[in-house]
């Protein structure tokens, strides 16, 4: 059986918003307990600035308020926080990047550069490889 629903939990990373200037979006903290896999989904709106730029951060920690973030390790993701990032025409486009790192806590940060015009944008967070099935 061809069974995804039961085995991911999704949940708001960051809500879905009208950036209309060159403050960091920062995610909601995921805590990762009883999962074994974590990918971000960014979703991108219409980008009204003509030079625009978002750049992706992932970071994690072990602390549950993130006190002790730190950038994560290319060999800890999957895809490159370069290839997430996105530009004034990439309108209505997704991304992903994903976190195969040890540590329990993780956050998503967009930085716009550039940006003077509304930037519609939200991001997700996947949960896979449950320790117990199925998945609430």
């Amino acid at each position: 059986m061809r069974d995804l629903y039961n085995h991911i939990d999704v949940r708001r990373a960051i809500s879905p918003v009208s950036d209309a200037d060159n403050t960091a979006l920062v995610s909601q903290i995921i805590d990762r307990q009883g999962f074994e896999s974590l990918t971000f989904a960014i979703l991108a709106g219409s980008i009204a600035d003509a030079d625009a730029t978002f750049a992706v951060l992932v970071e994690d920690g072990d602390v549950a308020n993130l006190s002790d973030a730190a950038a994560v390790s290319d060999d800890n993701l999957l895809g490159t926080e370069l290839l997430a990032g996105f530009q004034f025409d990439d309108d209505n486009e997704t991304r992903k990047i994903g976190y195969v790192g040890g540590k329990r806590y993780v956050r998503l940060t967009i930085t716009p550069t550039g940006n003077a015009s509304a930037a519609l944008i939200s991001a997700l967070a996947i949960l896979g490889h449950p320790a117990r099935l199925p998945v609430a």
